[in-house]
């Protein structure tokens, strides 16, 4: 396919116009395997093309989504249909495979489920809409095809997913319902954390989250805690954990930004609420996940609403 270009912009932005159908990173890497060339040459995603260049983009072969064995595992279904699947993911299992973590992943298990994934996460997240860190809970977006894929994404991007954590916290908010806005990136030091870093800092990156104060308590040794509802506007690494350690309220449980506690076996952050529209049948689809088993003892203290 050749077309010429008609505005300056990132050979990556320019291909996401021309193609909606396909993810960004599938897109990106298309251009760095030679697939894509501007006036004749090989380009990279991020060269900068400019008004009359002319764009020519090898087809895009269908590939295999992955290179993994599955792992029977059990998974919890909320919801399943021909396009997508929601799931109750369980503290402890990492999503997709990465170099930092080992053992099996929820990638293998939905494989293992005998599941159609999309491609259009790359090879090692097929079917990963949105991702939960590993010692996280709740509900997730898995979908079935690229097209369903790119259009979660989109909508996501677009904010137009609502997406609501439980964080059992240290303390009580200053305020009933703040806002937390600010750049979050790498750590400068630490490679394996998130910081809030200046908006000017390599790699920084808007982040969004909106909270709540839902309830509060003394655990027995006397220490006061909160439930705090957090939203999520955009979908940063870590993003609700560094948000609320950096305001002075971090995540019971939590090893690396957190505060100790007996009652949190790990950090205590839950997915609990998850609603969209259905990309195909334009529903509207809300789920909600209760409050599992292993962070009952610290929701008994600061409770969710309607909890007896």
């Amino acid at each position: 396919m050749e077309f010429v270009a008609d505005r300056r912009e990132r050979l990556d932005q320019l291909l996401a116009r021309h193609f909606p159908e396909a993810s960004r990173s599938r897109l990106a890497a298309h251009a760095r395997t030679g697939g894509v060339r501007v006036d004749g040459i090989e380009r990279k995603p991020s060269y900068r093309v400019e008004p009359g260049e002319v764009v020519s983009v090898a087809p895009l072969l269908d590939s295999p989504p992955h290179d993994l064995d599955p792992v029977p595992l059990p998974l919890t279904v909320v919801f399943e249909d021909a396009h997508l699947l929601v799931l109750d993911k369980p503290a402890g299992l990492t999503v997709h495979p990465a170099a930092t973590s080992k053992g099996p992943t929820l990638v293998q298990a939905l494989l293992a489920h005998g599941v159609s994934l999309s491609a259009a996460g790359g090879a090692f997240r097929p079917g990963i809409v949105h991702r939960l860190d590993k010692d996280t809970s709740g509900l997730l977006l898995v979908a079935k095809s690229d097209r369903v894929h790119v259009a979660l994404q989109r909508a996501i991007q677009e904010r137009q997913v609502d997406r609501r954590y439980w964080a059992w916290v240290l303390g009580v908010p200053r305020e009933t319902e703040f806002r937390v806005e600010s750049h979050v990136g790498r750590h400068p030091r630490d490679r394996k954390k998130q910081a809030v870093l200046s908006q000017s800092a390599p790699g920084a990156r808007l982040a969004i989250t909106d909270c709540r104060l839902v309830s509060s308590g003394a655990d027995p040794s006397g220490v006061t805690l909160s439930l705090v509802e957090c939203k999520l506007s955009t979908g940063r690494t870590h993003q609700i954990r560094v948000h609320l350690a950096s305001v002075g309220l971090p995540i019971l449980g939590d090893r690396v930004y957190g505060a100790s506690s007996e009652l949190a076996p790990r950090q205590a952050l839950h997915a609990y609420l998850l609603t969209f529209e259905h990309p195909v049948t334009l529903e509207a689809m809300s789920f909600v996940s209760p409050v599992p088993k292993d962070l009952e003892p610290i929701a008994s203290i600061a409770p969710p609403p309607g909890a007896s």
